[in-house]
């Protein structure tokens, strides 16, 4: 027997609470105002009896129930959500739709311009809003604020769906001034002068400590796997600017080799691979559950897959 208290905007404040952990930010985010939602909090204290969030000096904390019932609110959110949405057939030729895509220098710079080239002819009026990983946050994220997030990350929600795009392996770039093209092995690669470059996941990024190897990213982590370290002497979260660094006659950038492809016919720059083995990386693409069965999204999902599907390295090291 349904419960008289049950009221489906109950659960769409509760995700929010839980969100954001705080009445005021949750009361804003729904446009709100702060006395109805403090009444939302107090009827789902009775409804589950139990208080969901409580206020400690590190702000509001979600009990153990409300961390089991997050996720649940989130599939039925999303059921409902798909529910209601019109089932009409989404015709990008004559779409003006605009789609938010967080993603990363090397996202931006390897694989999307393969997708524009695509739009251009299958969809000539929609248009990207391309965002950097420092705009975005996972909530943004799950709330469907942004359409996909295309990065290399290191954990992601459960609540997301997500693609692996493709794997990358690494390639070194340097001038051809450099005099470590003569020799290109382990010993002149730990001497030399290098660039470091990475942005994996999302947010706010921090200062970089060479010492810190933990923190260092895959290149590094593979070097301390042989108990070797580099000298890196410049740090940069672009890998243009890396790639514009490698010119300089003493330095050396160890890129994804899908980067690195886009100086493959720079005079200026010579080429080799990493004198030491290094993991394969893997670009993924996630998004919200609230626009899986959006037909818009899943024609824009599906180009990107088959685009970054039928793309390959320009070239070999």
């Amino acid at each position: 027997m349904a419960n008289p208290r049950f009221d489906l905007n109950l659960l769409r404040n509760l995700d929010m609470l839980l969100r954001e952990r705080s009445v005021t930010g949750a009361a804003q985010q729904l446009e709100l105002s702060q006395p109805a939602m403090s009444n939302s909090l107090r009827r789902l204290r009775q409804l589950f009896g139990d208080p969901l969030l409580v206020r400690t000096s590190e702000g509001m904390v979600p009990t153990e129930r409300a961390l089991a019932l997050q996720p649940v609110i989130r599939e039925v959110l999303a059921t409902v959500e798909r529910a209601v949405q019109p089932q009409t057939e989404f015709d990008p030729a004559r779409s003006d739709r605009v789609f938010r895509i967080m993603a990363s220098d090397y996202a931006e710079s390897s694989l999307l311009p393969h997708v524009l080239r695509r739009l251009r002819v299958e969809g000539p009026q929609v248009t990207l809003d391309i965002m950097t990983p420092s705009d975005v946050s996972f909530p943004d994220v799950e709330q469907g604020k942004v359409d996909m997030v295309i990065n290399r990350f290191d954990s992601l929600p459960q609540s997301l769906h997500q693609k692996v795009l493709w794997s990358d392996r690494f390639a070194c770039l340097c001038s051809r001034d450099n005099p470590i093209n003569a020799a290109f092995n382990l010993d002149n690669y730990l001497a030399a002068k290098h660039v470091w470059v990475s942005k994996t996941g999302m947010g706010i990024g921090v200062g970089m400590n060479p010492a810190n190897v933990q923190r260092l990213g895959w290149v590094d982590e593979a070097l301390t796997r042989i108990n070797k370290k580099r000298q890196i002497s410049v740090f940069t979260r672009h890998y243009q600017a890396a790639m514009l660094l490698a010119q300089q006659s003493d330095l050396i950038a160890t890129l994804p080799t899908r980067a690195a492809s886009l100086e493959a016919h720079n005079p200026l720059i010579a080429v080799h691979a990493p004198p030491f083995d290094i993991p394969l990386i893997e670009l993924t693409m996630a998004w919200s559950p609230l626009l899986q069965h959006n037909p818009a999204h899943q024609w824009m999902r599906r180009l990107i897959i088959d685009v970054a599907d039928r793309s390959s390295s320009a070239f070999e090291v």
